[in-house]
């Protein structure tokens, strides 16, 4: 009995300790930008710091605080993740039907993958023109340039993946009756997940990338058009705190998305806990 015991006891102390570990590697991610930020502070307020170029957190809070409190920076925020969401999903679908072609056809990899691997190398900036000419100032070529930079990672990661399945996994099916359509839907997507997952990480992170290009386009509102507003007004606190809000937002949609996708890779046989970021 006292044997059982100790081994409860034991199994709760490890536990505990394991809980600590987690909350400790959380809280170490924040000891960096804690020590820059304290930094900023200091050498503002010693003068040893130019705070009208580099200033410090107290002058950021100070102008988001104010944005906020006008209800001006919330209809920023919605406007920006309301057209990052959007893009997203159209580069993901897009993405992912066009990565499986070019994953399971050799027709595709031919004829049309050297010509999405060429516009792959377009910088985003460079589609403006074009989508301008094409579609106008309004929304559409807004979710239509974050689409395209939500688009490449997600197509070159899947259609990478499934070339990469293990063609024993593919014979098996042969082997059992499995026609074409069979094997990419039972075999070769199944096993292409974490590499799709990954892809929709890499895209989430270029999908923040091009809002800021897409919100140079006519923009009304958004955190871009923010951005765009403290360099015309010269105010650095604006700008900053414009780009710590992406940073934030960024995080913590990729934090979202990896909780999202955890269960569909709890089979992969990892060093790392399932669902830790690297």
């Amino acid at each position: 009995m006292a044997t059982v015991v100790a081994r409860g006891d034991a199994a709760q102390g490890r536990n505990a300790a394991r809980t600590v570990g987690r909350h400790g590697a959380s809280l170490a991610g924040l000891a960096l930008p804690a020590a820059i930020a304290l930094l900023l502070e200091i050498g503002a307020a010693t003068g040893w710091m130019e705070s009208r170029f580099l200033p410090p957190p107290s002058r950021i809070w100070e102008n988001l605080s104010g944005l906020w409190a006008t209800g001006d920076l919330a209809g920023h925020i919605l406007a920006t993740l309301g057209r990052v969401g959007a893009g997203f999903l159209l580069g993901v679908v897009a993405a992912t039907l066009l990565g499986t072609l070019a994953g399971s056809s050799r027709l595709w990899r031919r004829w049309v993958d050297p010509t999405l691997q060429g516009l792959r190398a377009i910088p985003s900036i460079a589609w403006v023109p074009l989508f301008i000419l094409w579609f106008g100032i309004f929304e559409t070529p807004k979710l239509v340039l974050i689409a395209l930079g939500a688009f490449f990672p997600v197509y070159l990661s899947l259609a990478t993946a499934l070339g990469e399945v293990d063609r024993k996994l593919v014979e098996v099916g042969l082997v059992n009756g499995f026609d074409r359509l069979a094997i990419v839907r039972r075999i070769m997507l199944p096993a292409a997940l974490p590499g799709w997952v990954v892809g929709l990480r890499g895209g989430l992170a270029l999908g923040w990338m091009f809002v800021i290009a897409a919100e140079l386009m006519g923009a009304s509102q958004g955190i871009g058009y923010l951005l765009l507003d403290g360099q015309m007004t010269g105010n650095a606190g604006q700008i900053v705190g414009c780009l710590l809000l992406f940073a934030l937002f960024g995080k913590i949609t990729d934090a979202l998305l990896v909780l999202v996708t955890r269960p569909w890779l709890a089979w992969q046989d990892s060093v790392l806990p399932q669902g830790r970021p690297a």
